[in-house]
């Protein structure tokens, strides 16, 4: 017995939200060759699809089952699997902390109550300003410099209640030091 796919992103027009443009479409078929299937580049795809929006917009995610071959339920199945992927717009910059057991024991619980405190939000909202959304993950993998919390892509390593003021004022707090890699930003 199969279960049969339902595709949840049947919503009015104007719910829909923005589309992919023909060079972010074209930069997701440019993985194509790179796996065994279409779909098996899914994960990708989301990171470029909400790299160029924001967020992963159901528009989007009709448009990526289109050019994936596949039904818009497992591309929204994946999106709602992973905690990485935003559904509706999210602020400027992402604070993401680890949760982990080492982040946990180190002082995680209290720097995640100084976020709440300090930006006046929960997990998976945003500013009202736009600047700062806020989420958890489950291991940023520097264990051995928790507790960590990442700002967009950049890494804050042994990050305490009290250096949350000093990250959050440094207007580069999300600024890489090493470019990014070639496998996602491919020539």
């Amino acid at each position: 017995m199969s279960w049969q796919a339902v595709d949840r992103t049947r919503v009015p027009e104007e719910q829909l939200g923005p589309g992919l443009s023909e060079a972010v479409k074209e930069k997701i078929r440019a993985f194509f060759s790179r796996y065994p299937t279409k779909q098996a580049a899914v994960l990708p795809a989301l990171h470029i699809a909400q790299d160029a929006l924001g967020y992963v917009s159901l528009r989007a995610m009709k448009e990526l089952a289109e050019l994936l071959e596949i039904p818009p339920s497992k591309v929204m199945d994946v999106v709602t699997f992973y905690t990485h992927f935003w559904t509706h717009p999210k602020g400027r910059k992402t604070l993401l902390l680890c949760r982990s057991i080492s982040c946990e024991l180190l002082g995680a619980g209290k720097l995640k109550d100084a976020i709440r405190q300090r930006l006046g939000i929960g997990e998976h909202e945003t500013t009202p300003d736009g600047e700062y959304s806020f989420m958890t993950e489950e291991c940023l993998a520097a264990c051995d410099h928790a507790p960590c919390l990442m700002v967009n892509e950049k890494m804050h390593k042994c990050v305490r209640p009290e250096d949350l003021e000093r990250i959050l004022a440094d207007a580069d707090n999300d600024r890489l030091d090493i470019p990014r890699s070639d496998l996602f930003d491919a020539p």
